[in-house]
């Protein structure tokens, strides 16, 4: 996993190849100034730790099915007798958590 400053390194190549930037101020288009270019490079970082860290979260919480069919496939397996790691629950959530590990 890389480091907050190695992940700057990443944003700072990924900002200088992207310049000129520009903002919109009293619907006037200035291009950004240091500080703004220095606060670009911090937020895009911030995000790329985001995403390292916590990527895989995000990516099962779309992955899941919605509360209401995960109950659904607990009744059913809970009536079923298979209130274990042979229902259909258990299973779906297994392949979500398969499919997107934790670093």
């Amino acid at each position: 996993m890389a480091t907050i400053e190695e992940l700057r390194v990443t944003a700072t190549s990924e900002i200088e190849a992207a310049k000129p930037l520009y903002k919109q101020v009293n619907n006037e288009r200035l291009e950004f100034e240091s500080a703004d270019y220095d606060q670009a490079i911090e937020d895009l970082a911030q995000a790329k730790l985001d995403e390292q860290d916590n990527g895989y979260s995000y990516d099962r919480a779309k992955a899941y099915d919605s509360v209401v069919d995960q109950l659904d496939l607990l009744y059913h397996d809970m009536t079923a007798d298979k209130g274990d790691k042979t229902g259909e629950w258990y299973k779906a959530i297994k392949a979500v958590k398969d499919a997107n590990p934790k670093p």
